[in-house]
C-alpha cells in the first residue's frame, strides 16, 4: 500500500485493485463485499470531484459487482464473471491514467484549500463543437468562457482530430434540435477519447427519445433550446467550483460492541465520522455535543427501546427532522412498519449488508443537508437568500457591538454594500428570463470569485445583492466593489444572437457603534438609490444619513 494519504485517487484505485486481487485469489464472500465497498467509495470520490466520465465507468463497475454480490453460496463467482469484472477494472484504471496524464491547469481555490482531500488537478480547457450556422452563439460563448479563464478550442462537427490535452468539458452546438446520425457518431468518438470530460449538448428537443439517444452516445447534460446558452456557463463553473462538504457525522446508539465496531469500520471506509453510545439515556447529551447528521438506532437496548427514544426526539423541534435509521434483528413486518410510523426513517436488518448501510446513510444525510441548505440558500445563485443574509448580517453587527468583538482582523470595522443590476427589467423583456437569470448568476460568480470566504454575499431579492466585508475599511471596500463593477461591465452574457453586456450600481455604508443591521442596510440602500439617480453604473458611499460621492 502506498504510504501517502488514502484520500488520493491513486491510493483509492490501489485499494480497489488489491481487494479485487485478494478476492480472485481466495474467493470469499467477505472479500467481495470489501471490493464492492471500495468501488462505491471511488465512485463517490469521483462524483465529489465532478468527473462525470469516471463516475460513469465506476458506477458501471459497481452495478456489475452488486449484480454478482449474492451471498456465501454464490462465491466464488465463475471465471467468466471474473474476466468480465477484470475488463471493467482495467478500463477504469486506463481512463484514470489517461485523464491524469492529460490534466493541466491549476487547482481551484476550494481544492487548494483542502489539498489533503482534493488531489485532482482539473483542466481549464473547453472544446466547442459547432457548425457555421451557430457561429455567433459560439463566438459569444467563447468570449464568455475566456472571461472566466477557460482555454477554448473550437472544432467543426466533421473534425476528426483530438488534441492530446483532454478538456474539462465539450460543448456540442447542433444546427438543428435533433442530432443527425453523423453527429451521434461524432459524440460517441469524443466520449471514447475523453472519458473524464463533461459532454454538454445545447438545443435538444424536449422529448424523451432524442435525449435518450444522446445519453447513449455519451452526453452527460442536455440543455433545451429555450434555456441555451444561459445554462452552459453554470454547468461548466460547477465542474471547477468543487466544494468539500463538512464530514458526515453519524451517532450510533447501540449496546453491542461487535455491532458498533462493524458499523464504525464500514462507515470509516466512506469517510464518515461516527460517535457511539451504548446507553440511550445519554442520547440528548450526545446529540447536543456531537451534532450528528443521522442517528443509527438499535431497536432493543437496556432501559428503553429505540422506538421510545425516537418518539422523544420527534417531540423536540431541534431533532424533529433528524434522520433516524433503525438497526435490528426484528423480522416481523408489522413491527417494522409500526417503528417507522412512530418516527423512524428507515429500517435495516441485522446482520446488515455493509454496502447497503453506507448507501442508506449517505443518501439520508445528503437529503437532510439539502433540505437545510434549501432553507438558507438562493436556488439560482447558491448565495445566501434574503432571510439568511439578513440573519448573518445581524450576527456580524452583534459581534462588533457586543462585549467581546469577534472581528477576525481586530479592526472593529464592517462595511456593507447593496448592489443592483441596472435596467434589469429591460434585459428580461428583450432577451427572456433565462438570459436574465444568466446575468444574475454571472454577477454572483464574480462576487464569489473576487471576495473572501469570510465575506457575506447574499441575493437580497430579484437582481439585488447584499455584501458585508468584516474588517474592511470603507475606502478599501469601495475600491473592491468598484473593481468588481468594472469587471462585470466587461462580462459577455451569451444568448442565441450573440452577447449582451450589463452593469450594476452600488451603495456602500460603514458600521458605527450607533447602528444596527437594519440601519446599516438602510444607509447602504440610500447610497444605492443615489447611484441610480446619478446615472447608474457607479458606486456611492453613505456616511450616516448623508451620501457622498465615492
Amino acid at each position: 500500500m502506498p504510504q501517502s494519504s488514502t484520500n488520493s485517487i491513486e491510493d483509492r484505485l490501489y485499494v480497489l485493485q488489491k481487494r479485487w486481487e485478494r478476492y480472485v485469489a481466495d474467493g470469499r464472500f467477505e472479500q467481495f463485499i470489501e471490493f464492492a465497498v471500495a468501488v462505491n467509495s471511488l465512485a463517490e470520490y469521483f462524483n465529489r470531484l465532478r468527473l462525470p466520465g469516471l463516475v460513469r465507468l465506476c458506477e458501471g463497475l459497481e452495478n456489475a459487482a452488486l449484480a454478482r454480490l449474492g451471498d456465501d453460496s454464490t462465491h466464488p463467482i465463475s471465471q467468466q464473471d471474473v474476466l468480465a469484472l477484470q475488463r471493467q477494472i482495467d478500463a477504469l484504471a486506463g481512463a484514470v491514467a489517461s485523464s491524469r496524464s492529460s490534466g493541466t491547469g491549476r487547482r481551484t481555490q476550494e481544492a487548494a484549500a483542502s489539498a489533503a482531500d482534493i488531489d485532482w488537478i482539473k483542466p481549464r480547457s473547453v472544446w466547442l463543437v459547432a457548425g457555421m450556422e451557430k457561429r455567433e452563439m459560439a463566438d459569444a460563448l467563447t468570449r464568455q468562457l475566456q472571461f472566466f479563464g477557460f482555454k477554448v478550442g473550437e472544432h467543426a462537427w466533421d473534425d476528426p482530430d483530438h488534441a492530446d490535452e483532454k478538456p474539462l468539458a465539450v460543448l456540442f452546438i447542433p444546427a438543428q434540435e435533433n442530432a443527425t446520425p453523423e453527429e451521434i457518431a461524432r459524440i460517441t468518438t469524443v466520449r471514447a477519447a475523453c472519458p473524464a470530460s463533461q459532454l454538454i449538448y445545447l438545443g435538444v428537443e424536449s422529448a424523451i427519445e432524442p435525449i435518450v439517444a444522446l445519453m447513449r452516445a455519451g452526453i452527460d447534460v442536455t440543455i433545451p433550446a429555450e434555456d441555451q446558452p444561459a445554462m452552459v456557463l453554470n454547468c461548466i463553473l460547477d465542474l471547477v467550483q468543487t466544494k468539500e462538504q463538512e464530514q458526515y457525522r453519524v451517532l450510533v446508539v447501540e449496546d453491542s460492541r461487535v455491532a458498533v465496531a462493524l458499523i464504525q469500520r464500514t462507515l470509516a471506509q466512506h469517510g464518515i465520522d461516527t460517535h457511539a453510545i451504548n446507553d440511550p439515556g445519554k442520547l440528548l447529551n450526545a446529540l447536543e455535543s456531537y451534532k450528528p447528521d443521522l442517528v443509527l438506532m438499535d431497536m432493543y437496548m437496556p432501559r428503553f427501546n429505540g422506538v421510545e427514544a425516537t418518539r422523544v426526539l420527534r417531540q423536540m423541534a431541534a431533532y424533529s427532522s433528524l434522520p433516524i435509521v433503525y438497526l435490528s434483528g426484528e423480522s416481523e413486518v408489522g413491527m417494522q412498519v409500526e417503528a417507522l410510523r412512530l418516527g423512524g426513517d428507515q429500517f435495516l436488518m441485522k446482520p446488515f449488508n455493509p454496502v447497503l448501510l453506507a448507501a442508506v446513510v449517505k443518501t439520508r444525510i445528503e437529503r437532510f443537508r439539502e433540505v437545510r441548505r434549501s432553507t438558507r440558500l438562493d436556488g439560482l445563485t447558491g448565495l445566501f437568500n434574503h432571510t439568511a443574509a439578513k440573519s448573518r448580517l445581524k450576527v456580524l453587527v452583534d459581534e462588533l457591538s457586543g462585549p467581546y468583538p469577534a472581528d477576525p482582523s481586530g479592526s472593529g470595522e464592517l462595511t456593507v454594500a447593496m448592489i443592483d443590476i441596472d435596467h434589469f427589467k429591460s434585459i428580461n423583456d428583450t432577451y427572456g428570463h433565462p438570459v436574465g437569470d444568466q446575468v444574475i448568476r454571472g454577477l454572483a460568480w464574480l462576487l464569489k470569485g473576487r471576495l473572501r470566504s469570510i465575506d457575506l454575499i447574499g441575493r437580497y431579492g430579484g437582481e439585488e445583492f447584499l455584501v458585508a466585508l468584516p474588517g474592511v475599511s470603507a475606502e478599501k471596500a469601495i475600491a473592491v466593489i468598484d473593481r468588481i463593477r468594472r469587471d462585470f461591465s466587461g462580462l459577455p452574457h451569451a444568448h442565441p444572437e450573440g452577447a449582451l453586456y450589463a452593469t450594476f450600481s452600488a451603495g456602500v455604508a460603514s458600521y458605527s457603534v450607533t447602528q444596527t443591521a437594519i440601519t446599516l442596510t438602510e444607509a447602504a440602500d440610500n447610497a444605492l438609490l443615489q447611484a441610480k439617480r446619478l446615472g447608474r453604473n457607479r458606486v456611492e458611499y453613505s456616511v450616516g444619513l448623508h451620501v457622498i460621492q465615492a
